[in-house]
């Protein structure tokens, strides 16, 4: 064994220990999720998070947000104001505290401590924000007196003053988001706006008023109040959708201090809708709370059919994924010690709330059925259905995709696969077309490389059962390619390549394809959409030749930046004498047809002769410039597909794919002046 080398000193003085809120400044990932937009507008959320807070201890009725014209933020409630006396521990103002020191809050003695229940469990929401702006100024109505303390990137600028009189209480926070920490600091509108009609829906009888006040002369204000709650929340998802049943199933109950609130309603949609809410607070993946939803709906379900003998003996039961077809719901629960997996709060892990939320949704679910015959008999109706395709599907899918062929004996015959049995090494380019498949195997690296050329524009699956996706050969080749399998035998321990990119023409039809393919994964396999997998490549629009030079432009803007360059490197004196001589002689720039399709348009800027190709096919390019573009890893553009707000990716995916011509028309109608690079 080696002996190992000797070491610079390391003793005690190499122990670093960051104090107070430095740890956030130096890793602020770690509490936020990062530092690009959504980290920015994490920052609001935080300090929402406490004025909904006090709206669910019922002590606040009306909050407002105010996106300022100096690029700051307030957000203002009506509830009691955080304290400003003197915490007899710590010496200071407990507004200081809050804003100072993590885990420093009002929310972790139970009811005793000013809260009931909680979205911010850790403590650390505006203490986090103050870390990671330039500036704050809180603001505090308390007892007929308005407080003031300011604060630079954390470090508080004086004590809490008494700075004049107040009529109501309340908290007002007003923050600058650091610009030495944040990527951008621009926080987008519909972003908010989408995020605070949420709250409203769940906060039901609390007024989100939203202002956006950048431009003096052209303001803005959102108001939200909804009575109904989450069941206006339902009745708002499914306002594209035809119902199965008009009465939205809803429940509130308490048990053991644990609130249960659930709205549900079935659509004639193939897909299930489900969003779930601790204290407010949203959990994309779900935990303990669904778990308890999805046990008592399967049960309650079969039982109920079984008692109507809508189901005979002989029949087997229906599944999750059968009764779960169609079904938007909504699961809001509020408990005093939420357990949650991470500061983002993804994942509810409380034990205690499974047993709770399925014995609470289970009873109201049966009453409801027994109440409302014409409904059940709807649900019951399209979760036959369901199973009738399910069983259609597993028959497609045990003569389709074959053991054999899901272990990579029996690859689809137009697949080019990689060399590379490594799936973290492995990309698959999913392209249009035989003419861009041909390029693009050409000029790949075979070792890591997969080419699957799709023919034709593949089935909507808006649309289709997977009985009927099973059944179409472009969808057949693409998931056997991808090794997962599909359904409820989706495995992503399988997925052979862990990069897959889909590839398109920059048209019409290119667009057109690659929704369709997002539309398959996000709604087939959008564990592939959270896990990172999904990448979409970025080929250029123009390549500009001139002299022994060539350069690519992947949008309008950088096409117009690279002829600023070239006519830069020319002296002004060169240029101006080509312009005039040019003008003299009536010559100006022509544009040719290329045998390609594309189109050529040659220019002259100081006497250099310019050829600018705008590229409308990835078939257009040779193999070694598809290589250099779009496929070699130290060039090339991709972007990969993410999911910020489902309730709001389902409805733009059922706009553009669902069967409802009308908002479609709409949304183009709306949009048409904002398309760029539109080939017809």
């Amino acid at each position: 064994m080696a002996t190992p080398k000797p070491s610079a000193s390391y003793d005690s003085k190499n122990i670093q220990v960051l104090e107070g809120l430095e740890a956030v400044r130096k890793r602020p990932g770690m509490y936020i999720g990062s530092t690009g937009v959504t980290g920015l507008h994490h920052l609001v959320w935080e300090v929402v998070d406490n004025s909904i807070d006090e709206a669910m201890a019922g002590f606040c009725n009306r909050i407002t947000v105010t996106l300022n014209d100096d690029g700051s933020v307030s957000v203002a409630d009506n509830g009691r104001g955080i304290p400003v006396d003197t915490h007899k521990q710590y010496k200071v103002s407990a507004l200081e505290l809050v804003l100072t020191k993590l885990h420093a809050g009002g929310k972790f003695g139970g009811e005793a401590s000013g809260y009931k229940v909680s979205g911010g469990l850790h403590g650390v929401g505006v203490s986090v924000v103050n870390a990671l702006s330039t500036w704050i100024r809180a603001e505090v109505r308390r007892e007929g007196k308005l407080w003031q303390q300011d604060y630079k990137r954390g470090v508080p600028q004086g004590t809490v003053k008494e700075v004049g009189k107040a009529k109501d209480t309340g908290t007002t926070i007003t923050f600058m988001a650091d610009d030495t920490i944040f990527e951008t600091t621009e926080f987008d509108w519909a972003t908010i706006l989408d995020r605070m009609r949420q709250h409203a829906y769940l906060t039901k009888g609390v007024e989100i008023r939203i202002v956006d006040a950048r431009k003096k002369e052209a303001q803005q204000v959102y108001v939200f109040y909804f009575s109904g709650g989450i069941k206006s929340y339902v009745t708002h998802i499914n306002h594209t959708k035809e119902v199965k049943h008009p009465t939205i199933f809803y429940v509130e109950k308490e048990q053991d201090n644990v609130q249960v609130e659930i709205a549900m309603q079935y659509t004639e949609d193939y897909k299930e809708t489900v969003f779930a809410f601790t204290n407010s607070i949203l959990n994309p993946e779900g935990g303990t709370h669904v778990q308890g939803f999805r046990n008592a709906l399967t049960r309650v379900l079969n039982t109920y059919a079984r008692n109507k003998t809508i189901l005979k003996e002989k029949d087997e039961n229906l599944t999750g994924d059968d009764v779960r077809e169609g079904m938007t719901s909504i699961i809001s629960i509020r408990v005093p010690e939420p357990q949650f997996e991470g500061q983002t709060k993804a994942k509810l892990g409380n034990p205690e709330v499974k047993p709770i939320v399925e014995t609470i949704f289970g009873d109201a679910l049966m009453t409801y059925l027994e109440e409302h015959p014409r409904d059940a008999e709807g649900i019951i109706g399209k979760c036959l259905l369901a199973a009738r395709a399910r069983r259609a599907a597993r028959v497609a899918r045990d003569s389709v995709l074959r053991k054999g062929a899901l272990d990579g004996f029996t690859l689809p015959g137009k697949l080019a696969d990689c060399s590379s049995r490594e799936p973290e090494n492995s990309e698959l380019y999913i392209v249009e077309g035989d003419s861009a498949g041909g390029s693009a195997k050409q000029g790949r690296n075979r070792e890591f490389q997969a080419i699957l050329p799709l023919r034709g524009k593949i089935l909507n699956v808006e649309r289709a059962r997977l009985d009927k996706i099973l059944a179409n050969n472009e969808l057949k080749s693409l998931i056997i390619a991808l090794g997962t399998n599909v359904g409820e035998m989706f495995e992503i321990e399988k997925l052979r390549y862990h990069r897959v990119v889909i590839m398109t023409d920059a048209d019409v039809d290119g667009s057109h394809i690659r929704t369709l393919l997002l539309t398959l994964f996000y709604r087939y396999f959008p564990d592939l959409i959270t896990k990172g997998h999904i990448f979409i490549a970025q080929p250029p629009l123009y390549s500009l030749k001139f002299g022994k030079e060539m350069k690519y432009a992947y949008t309008d803007e950088e096409k117009m930046q690279i002829l600023d360059e070239i006519a830069r490197s020319k002296s002004a004196k060169a240029a101006a004498k080509a312009a005039e001589t040019a003008a003299a002689s009536g010559e100006e720039a022509t544009t040719e047809a290329l045998a390609g399709g594309g189109e050529e348009e040659i220019l002259k800027i100081g006497g250099m002769r310019i050829n600018i190709q705008r590229y409308k096919g990835l078939g257009e390019m040779n193999a070694d410039q598809l290589w250099e573009t779009t496929m070699n890893p130290e060039h090339r553009i991709m972007k990969r597909v993410t999911v910020e707000d489902g309730a709001k990716a389902d409805e733009m995916f059922e706009i553009l794919m669902g069967n409802d011509v009308a908002p479609r028309k709409k949304f183009i109608q709306t949009r048409a002046k904002s398309v760029q690079n539109l080939d017809i």
